[in-house]
């Protein structure tokens, strides 16, 4: 089953975001605390979103898909980008990842936007293989550029808010 998380999802959403960091080999950069999360997902204005899958004989989270909106200046519409998409190893085989991405095409069907992207490890094979199964392409002519600490701090020189 797929649901909207709810706050009292977000400790196992914590959770499975720490989990998620050791399999990506990176548990140092998951610093994100159950507090920031409440506040981004649940707050006055919340700009991300989390739908959680569930085992149908039980009601804990198995899984979670959490995404947020984004903009083509090509098509003029939103699309969503796919932060995050776990779930348990327990649970994996029994369509819980299709099921969170099925649900979030529909989100994207349902309300015209026109591209649902996401980012995976070039190492992740089981999970390329899942993504290409279901017609997802890769966009092998772009390179991820990302910015933070120091080299951020410094662009920002005196422009820093």
């Amino acid at each position: 089953m797929i649901r909207s998380a709810v706050p009292s999802d977000v400790p196992a959403i914590h959770a499975m975001i720490r989990e998620l960091a050791e399999y990506e080999r990176a548990p140092e950069q998951a610093r994100a605390t159950p507090q920031q999360l409440h506040e981004a997902l649940f707050g006055d204005h919340p700009a991300v979103f989390a739908l959680i899958a569930e085992e149908d004989t039980e009601s804990h989270p198995v899984g979670f898909a959490l995404w947020f909106l984004n903009f083509s200046t090509w098509t003029g519409t939103h699309g969503v980008y796919l932060e995050d998409l776990y779930v348990r190893p327990s649970a994996r085989g029994a369509g819980h990842g299709k099921q969170l991405l099925s649900a979030l095409a529909g989100i994207c069907v349902e309300r015209g936007y026109e591209r649902f992207e996401w980012w995976v490890l070039d190492w992740n094979e089981p999970s390329i293989g899942f993504y290409r199964s279901l017609g997802a392409e890769p966009m092998e002519e772009w390179t991820v550029f990302r910015m933070s600490g120091e080299p951020l701090r410094k662009l920002a020189g005196g422009n820093a808010a």
